[in-house]
């Protein structure tokens, strides 16, 4: 609270010097000052038809010079120069003060801000001081396991809370916060958005292509240690850094082939494959960055997706929804959007949301909505902090983007627009 109340203080002290200075000079602006001019017995006799005259002068005790006029009679004023002249003198003193005047203004509004912020900072407070005098007298009035039945019942009431927000539309992305560096300049990390809120395993995957080593990781806190807790060995390379683990197994593009692989950690076995097809592979129509990246599998809130082109839609984006058992295709979907100029791309609530680069200056440049089968050019920046992404996916449990950053694995935030849904809607 200091700096506030520091800040109104200032803007009170120069209140007060305003308020000094309308005090003093104001009454001599427009002419109520207390000062008394010699009295009209002590005037010469001056015929008004003369004119403008000057009778005297004198200094008040504050060594202001005081003269004493005498009017002309007023159909003369009209016409006389000395008037005009007089006129055009008081004329510039006014607007001189009132210049003066003008840069008070933006103080006298920062006053009303100030005070206003303060209001609202004194209802913080009484609000924040019957919380806490609530909670003083619940802890007497009840015991720990009562305590924590409640806890219990308000988290649970959140969550449905929480279930009543519709899909969101993405507004921001701001971070990234690293978590760790290692690796080579290309590869993908992830968790399960479909894990228990206990369960944080991470799988790391290093490099694009001749790898088939994945890492295991019980936390991200064992992940930014380095302590695996189990390694697997898949039957086949991966091509690309495009993979994503979703209700327990590894979906991955099978190397040179439009291939999916769907591979369990549980058994480690393989538990489907299947051709993706007409999609393009090995180099034909990957992200900006090559790598093999031409078939990107992610998942959302909706679903598990690929993302790829084809030959039959000009080389442009597919987006196709696919079953999570068998990987057959439930729905295709064919934007204009060319995959060779896309750096990379997300899903989030049913929408596709396209890169236009991989390096600096980056940012989500285009979305495609399945849902309403439009899309929509857009601007949303983000920092591409280590200047080359080769992986960027959502994770609908986290809420955030998990990227590979030339060698650093991040996250970034990002801001959804929500709507709440209401015991109406159907």
């Amino acid at each position: 609270m200091s700096p506030p109340l520091l800040k109104l203080g200032a803007v009170l002290s120069t209140m007060a010097m305003i308020s000094n200075w309308m005090s003093q000079t104001l009454p001599s602006l427009v002419g109520l000052n207390t000062t008394r001019l010699p009295t009209s017995d002590t005037l010469t006799q001056i015929s008004p038809k003369e004119g403008w005259q000057v009778y005297s002068s004198a200094q008040d005790p504050d060594g202001r010079c005081i003269c004493t006029v005498v009017a002309p009679e007023q159909n003369l004023c009209s016409r006389d120069a000395k008037s005009r002249q007089l006129r055009q003198l008081l004329e510039k003193e006014l607007k001189e003060k009132m210049d003066e005047l003008l840069p008070l203004i933006p103080v006298l509004e920062q006053y009303k801000t100030d005070a206003k912020l303060i209001t609202q900072f004194k209802e913080e407070i009484r609000n924040l001081s019957t919380v806490l005098t609530g909670i003083q007298e619940e802890i007497g009035a009840y015991d720990y396991d009562e305590l924590h039945q409640r806890v219990l019942s308000l988290e649970t009431r959140l969550r449905d809370c929480m279930k009543k927000l519709t899909c969101g539309k993405l507004m921001k992305i701001t971070g990234p916060i690293t978590v760790k560096i290692s690796g080579t300049r290309f590869g993908a990390w992830m968790t399960d958005p479909l894990a228990s809120e206990k369960n944080n395993r991470v799988w790391y995957m290093d490099s694009y292509t001749n790898n088939k080593i994945v890492r295991e990781y019980k936390s991200i806190a064992d992940f930014v240690s380095g302590a695996e807790s189990r390694t697997y060995n898949l039957p086949f390379k991966w091509a690309g850094t495009n993979h994503v683990v979703y209700n327990g197994s590894l979906y991955f593009n099978k190397y040179q082939s439009n291939i999916i692989i769907k591979y369990s950690f549980d058994t480690g076995r393989v538990l489907a494959q299947r051709s993706l097809e007409y999609a393009g592979f090995h180099n034909v129509y990957p992200y900006t960055w090559g790598g093999f990246s031409d078939i990107d599998l992610m998942a959302d809130e909706i679903g598990l997706w690929a993302v790829y082109a084809t030959n039959q839609n000009a080389g442009n984006i597919v987006i196709s929804q696919l079953n999570q058992d068998t990987l057959e295709v439930l729905k295709s979907w064919s934007t204009g959007y060319p995959k060779r100029s896309a750096g990379e791309s997300f899903m989030i609530c049913g929408t596709l949301y396209v890169t236009n680069s991989h390096l600096t200056g980056a940012k989500v440049y285009y979305s495609y909505s399945t849902k309403t089968s439009t899309y929509e050019y857009t601007d949303i920046p983000f920092h591409n902090q280590y200047f080359h992404i080769s992986m960027l996916d959502y994770n609908a449990r986290d809420r955030a983007l998990y990227a590979w950053n030339n060698g650093h694995q991040v996250l970034f935030n990002v801001t959804l627009f929500h709507v709440i849904k209401t015991d109406d809607d159907t």
